[in-house]
């Protein structure tokens, strides 16, 4: 089993918590795309990111000194997200630390798929991003099946706890016999289920340690979720979409 989340946008240098084990694997694509990202001029790279001066300020400054191999973070106490904070991995224990290493992967519009203690440098560039590069028309032609083909490498089986915009990028390319199971994270209104942002990158963060925790094996297992007022929800869920309904 391998449970995939997205990255967040604001990003930390901390090279003291945990040590980089390893250098991201696809590295030399993220070398590309880095180039290109520098070819561009401020104004292009502020339309590109679609953020405010000071943000853009911030990475173009970033993009002038940027080292894809020295003075790294490991990519889970790189990123500072709502998700990434949930999940504490600053106060996992050394088993819950082992565990996340072999079933985490981090899906990123720069760096392709991360393990959590591969080696990153703060950048900015979502996935949906409009970046042409080498031929392609935007990240997810650049990326195509390359992500999909590389997790689904090392499992039968992913537990997809990333956005829509990041999932994507796994879910449209399912080899035969290997399965995605997609945990939604929701409140019931009139009859319906309804998905609030923030709640859920609250609950993605939580299952990851919910998970990590429970040294869980199979996706079954996660069924026993039952933090920030979360519980499985058996006549809601079907096949391989898990529902979890935050009770009142």
């Amino acid at each position: 089993m391998r449970i995939i989340i997205s990255p967040a946008k604001k990003m930390n240098v901390d090279r003291d918590s945990f040590p980089v084990s390893a250098l991201p694997r696809f590295l030399e694509r993220t070398e590309r795309l880095c180039h290109a990202l520098q070819g561009m001029d401020a104004p292009a790279l502020k339309a590109l990111w679609k953020c405010n001066d000071a943000i853009s300020k911030l990475n173009v400054e970033r993009l002038v000194h940027m080292d894809l191999r020295q003075g790294l973070t490991p990519a889970i106490v790189s990123y500072e997200g709502i998700q990434y904070r949930y999940m504490a991995p600053g106060v996992f224990t050394s088993d819950e630390l082992a565990y996340v290493e072999e079933h985490l992967r981090i899906l990123s519009g720069f760096y392709g798929l991360l393990r959590p203690m591969d080696g990153v440098t703060p950048y900015r560039l979502e996935m949906q991003a409009k970046l042409a590069v080498d031929g392609h028309r935007d990240l997810y032609d650049f990326w195509g099946g390359q992500l999909a083909e590389s997790v689904f490498s090392e499992t039968d089986c992913v537990v997809n706890l990333a956005s829509k915009e990041y999932s994507r990028c796994v879910t449209e390319y399912i080899p035969a016999g290997k399965r995605v199971v997609t945990c939604v994270f929701g409140e019931e209104q009139n009859g319906k289920i309804i998905e609030k942002g923030t709640l859920c990158k609250m609950a993605r963060g939580e299952m990851v340690r919910f998970a990590a925790e429970l040294q869980a094996q199979s996706p079954e297992a996660l069924k026993d979720f039952d933090r920030l007022g979360y519980r499985f929800a058996s006549e809601r869920s079907a096949g391989d979409t898990y529902v979890f309904i935050k009770e009142e």
